[in-house]
């Protein structure tokens, strides 16, 4: 007997409902199982209101190659922490565009 389709249509929408509210707790996960990775880059924009920061990155291979882009940060406090300009290094993950444990890298002193 086939199934109603309204009954189709509620249960993928249940799916996509537990999906949804399941990402955000999965991102303050402590990652587990998930590859890391060490990221490098210039920050070029502090958005504070968005909560992220828009970043030219280092090639990082095996996740991602050198690009620009805006990524979410684990911590708010880091939003008022950087400047456009800084470089930076953080922990990234598999599957996760957020910056984790960002710290800025003092200038190299010319010689």
């Amino acid at each position: 007997m086939p199934i109603p389709r309204h009954h189709t249509i509620s249960v993928l929408a249940g799916v996509l409902l537990c999906a949804l509210v399941a990402t955000p707790a999965a991102g303050h996960a402590q990652q587990n199982g998930k590859k890391e990775y060490v990221f490098k880059g210039k920050v070029e924009r502090v958005d504070e209101k968005a909560k992220r920061l828009t970043v030219t990155n280092e090639n990082i291979p095996g996740w991602m190659t050198a690009m620009t882009m805006a990524y979410g940060v684990d911590k708010d406090t880091v939003l008022k922490q950087v400047k456009a300009g800084d470089q930076i290094t953080a922990t990234v993950y598999d599957g996760d565009f957020t910056l984790h444990n960002v710290k800025v890298v003092p200038p190299e002193k010319k010689k």
